[in-house]
């Protein structure tokens, strides 16, 4: 399965990030198959150049986001749909959680 991810790249300490299709097995330092733009989180506002038309051909042909990727596509209005949470919580700490606010 293809998937449209980040893969870091820069200096130590100075994160920048490039928008990358590759197989989900592979590693994302590794080959890929097509650079779709690049990200910087550390300018303000965040300064991000991406290949719109080429994202939305491979979601065409069936390639998946991370959530991170997701979220900005989102916040660039490239897709439309809600936000992904990026956190989990597992079943028994929710239970937890349920537990402590009953007894609250």
């Amino acid at each position: 399965m293809l998937t449209i991810r980040l893969s870091r790249v820069g200096k130590k300490k100075q994160p920048m990030y490039r928008l990358i299709v590759s197989e989900k097995s592979k590693d994302p330092w590794g080959r890929y198959l097509e650079n779709l733009g690049t990200y910087n989180p550390r300018v303000h506002p965040s300064a991000t150049t991406f290949k719109v038309a080429r994202i939305k051909y491979w979601i065409g042909k069936g390639a998946q986001t991370s959530d991170t990727v997701w979220n900005l596509f989102v916040d660039q209005k490239i897709v439309e749909g809600d936000k992904r949470r990026k956190v989990k919580i597992s079943k028994k700490r929710k239970e937890k959680l349920a537990l402590e606010k009953k007894a609250a």
